[in-house]
């Protein structure tokens, strides 16, 4: 009894309310960045981080966060400002059309966005988009609430990730993505090691129950492998148990992702293949903030031995 009434005062009124602002805000600010991600990888991978000579995929990623940035890590963090380097290296043509951009939730109105279906996204987080498909069935007051709520959070004192640090929250809205069937297409993510794509994730059902998640080489034979991402059932992301097509575009997404991937370590570029027609999606520099474990284990340090770690 005694507990259900703890339970209650802590979830459920205004007093628990800021019991938990104070204890997520020093759990967040105070403690040393370094601390903290060393115990949410040992809770998450049942053993210690060895940052001193780390072996292992996911410790080398934790090792980039701690020790490898620079401003164009920011720049292309931030899902608006990226499409001028997108521009600069590639050409705009492989951008989703954006149709409006903005500092202020209040100026997500109908009157400034499109007839068409169209994703309205945070710049400077990682918590996906908010999908529109008519906008005159859309409650634009819980929109803008949610956008607002968005825009006040610093996505790098949760993920520590300092690209995120420095980034000014904006809100986009861009040509929301559908094949000839009205579906969502396959997002597909090109891993690249010094440079060079090792491996391709393809996701297919993103923030469903149905989200499924292959892995396969460069020339589109099956991984031996999971990194496993944990779903909304408390278990992990499973792979389709039939192959799924090679898409027509590979090719152009491995020689455009070594264009991008040049600058860096390590990073993760997106892809969406709309019937034949190529779309960038975006860079991730810490792929699961490297506590996704791999399925068996002996791939993390197989993966990981394979990446060479920059200024070391």
């Amino acid at each position: 009894m005694a507990i259900t009434i703890h339970k209650t005062i802590y979830h459920k009124t205004l007093m628990g309310n800021f019991v938990r602002y104070c204890y997520n805000w020093s759990k967040y600010h105070m403690v040393p960045k370094k601390l903290v991600l060393q115990k949410r990888f040992q809770k998450k991978h049942g053993r210690r981080l060895n940052l001193n000579n780390p072996i292992s995929l996911n410790e080398k990623i934790v090792w980039l966060k701690l020790y490898n940035h620079t401003p164009l890590h920011t720049q292309c963090a931030d899902k608006y400002a990226v499409r001028a380097y997108i521009n600069e290296r590639i050409g705009d043509q492989y951008l989703v059309p954006l149709y409006y951009h903005t500092l202020k939730p209040e100026n997500i109105i109908p009157e400034n966005l499109p007839t068409t279906p169209f994703i309205i996204k945070a710049n400077h987080d990682s918590s996906g988009g908010i999908f529109v498909t008519d906008k005159n069935k859309t409650n634009w007051g819980e929109v803008q609430i949610e956008l607002k709520n968005r825009l006040k959070k610093n996505y790098y004192w949760r993920s520590k990730e300092s690209q995120y640090k420095a980034i000014e929250p904006r809100i986009i809205v861009e040509k929301l993505l559908q094949d000839k069937n009205g579906n969502i297409p396959f997002d597909y993510k090109l891993h690249c090691f010094n440079g060079k794509v090792r491996m391709i994730q393809v996701d297919m059902g993103r923030g469903t129950s149905q989200h499924y998640r292959n892995w396969y080489s460069t020339d589109w034979k099956r991984e031996p492998y999971q990194w496993d991402m944990p779903n909304k059932d408390g278990g992990f992301t499973e792979s389709t148990k039939e192959d799924i097509d090679k898409p027509v575009t590979l090719e152009k997404m491995i020689e455009l992702s070594k264009i991008l991937a040049k600058p860096f370590c390590y990073v993760r570029v997106d892809w969406y293949d709309v019937d034949g027609t190529l779309y960038f999606g975006e860079l991730t520099f810490h792929h699961g903030g490297g506590n996704e474990p791999f399925t068996p284990k002996k791939w993390d340090e197989i993966l990981g031995k394979e990446l060479v770690l920059n200024n070391r």
